[in-house]
């Protein structure tokens, strides 16, 4: 990593040379990205996506500009240089420009898994294997990857930081058939940093059960339900309430539900971003990042800041600058709901039979509702209240009486999630927390089952 921060000192010399009084920062990212995929029960492809990204954000005469290269040689560093220069001086004026980060002590960021990081395709195809024999004969198809991201900063007031990071993952289904009907379709998703804790057999298992159990499904009418959210369900609601609630520039702007200090949801709810499972511990203005609690038993406390949105409020950044955070401002990067703790947890890991286990124990309590595996296809409808609408997927179960009944068709809903997580509308969380891929982007976010009073299905099958 020593050969990246050299590539940045020489960007910041590129940019002295050509407008001494300027401002810049440097970010330099490596990334390998790895997949072995499969479908149809058979792997059909091995890849290795290796690259690196030099981005310049800099502010000369007042003005702001940024951009990136992928060419990392003398011609690509220098042609980035004054291309960002010449569309800074054809910037408006920035009068709101929060100056750089000056030199700061960074933590240093959570061992890394060489083995992760150093992957093979066989290592992948072991999971691979082990989950195709673990669906017991269903058709299967999805992917293994794994993840090796190394970052570098610099910028002329003097800060530097540098931090990598591994991780594995797998998502992927297996497909039961059904003579009369399409067929069914059960999913399995995890991240984990290190990929020797990733168990396809059990994956496998659990995917398959799902599929079985899916087949056949039955129509309900539209309506209120009582609803358990298995945790790729409850990352939906994670990922939104990040983008579009928790996010400094969209309160600011009154686009956003959030008001500080107040009990905006239910007591059980508490929200914490937390980079020290493997996360990385600065953001792309070289601020540090350390865990922020959003909301404590109910009560928003915080919002994510960069440092722009931090100075206008008049407050420090978190830390979650992102590029591009002028224009859209502040996100989370490893969001956490936190399980409840006020229970016996399931023992066991949390990926592995516990994980059902956690999810059963809600499905307990209910005396009439649906189990929800997955909902996807999700659309902002109103930010300000954060309604959103989707549909379900890869599973819809019935529940009477604490007991799964039978399979349900897919549902289109409209449902505000922080109507869903209000007080009084949260009848249970879960006990374990499983990381999971966010659908955009490179962040994390850690899901327990959810148990909720109320959930607005709008549609059917039928329409």
């Amino acid at each position: 990593m020593t050969v990246d921060l050299d590539l940045a000192s020489r960007v910041l010399d590129l940019v002295r040379a050509a407008s001494p009084g300027a401002q810049a920062e440097v970010t330099v990212d490596r990334t390998e990205q790895a997949l072995t995929r499969f479908a149809k029960s058979f792997i059909h492809q091995n890849m290795t996506d290796a690259g690196i990204g030099v981005r310049l954000r800099l502010h000369d005469g007042g003005r702001t500009a940024s951009g990136t290269t992928t060419t990392a040689d003398a011609d690509g560093l220098r042609a980035l240089v004054d291309r960002t220069l010449a569309a800074a001086r054809l910037c408006p004026p920035d009068p709101q420009w929060p100056g750089l980060t000056p030199p700061t002590a960074v933590r240093a960021a959570a061992a890394m898994d060489e083995d992760t990081a150093q992957a093979t395709p066989a290592a992948r195809a072991e999971r691979v294997r082990a989950f195709v024999d673990g669906a017991g004969g269903l058709e299967t198809a999805g992917y293994c990857g794994t993840t090796l991201s190394q970052v570098t900063f610099a910028n002329s007031a003097g800060h530097t930081a540098q931090a990598q990071a591994a991780e594995a993952a797998m998502s992927c289904i297996a497909r039961c058939p059904d003579e009369d009907r399409a067929p069914a379709d059960g999913v399995a998703r995890l991240v984990t940093r290190r990929l020797a804790d990733l168990d396809g057999g059990v994956l496998g298992v659990r995917a398959a059960t799902k599929a079985r159990a899916a087949v056949r499904p039955v129509e309900l009418p539209p309506g209120r339900y009582e609803v358990v959210l298995e945790p790729a369900a409850v990352n939906d609601l994670l990922a939104n309430l990040a983008m579009y609630g928790f996010n400094a520039k969209a309160v600011a702007e009154r686009q956003s539900f959030v008001e500080l200090d107040r009990v905006q949801f239910d007591p059980a709810v508490t929200l914490v971003d937390d980079p020290l499972d493997g996360g990385l511990p600065f953001d792309v203005e070289g601020t540090p990042r350390d865990r922020l609690t959003l909301v404590d038993a109910g009560v928003t406390t915080a919002v994510a800041h960069d440092r722009r949105t931090a100075a206008a409020a008049g407050t420090t950044s978190t830390g979650h600058a992102v590029p591009g955070a002028g224009a859209f401002g502040a996100l989370l990067c490893d969001l956490r709901l936190v399980p409840d703790s006020s229970r016996p947890r399931v023992s066991g890991e949390a990926d592995g039979p516990a994980a059902d286990a956690d999810v059963a124990e809600l499905v307990s309590q209910v005396g009439r509702g649906l189990l929800v595996s997955d909902l996807w296809y999700t659309r902002v409808l109103d930010p300000r209240s954060l309604v959103m609408t989707g549909l379900t997927r890869n599973g819809v179960w019935l529940i009477e009486d604490g007991q799964i009944t039978g399979p349900v068709q897919n549902l289109r809903f409209t449902q505000s999630y922080p109507d869903a997580l209000a007080p009084g509308a949260v009848l249970g969380v879960g006990t374990h927390a499983i990381a999971l891929p966010a659908d955009w982007g490179t962040r994390t976010y850690f899901a327990p089952p959810l148990r909720l009073a109320s959930w607005n299905c709008t549609g059917n099958a039928s329409g």
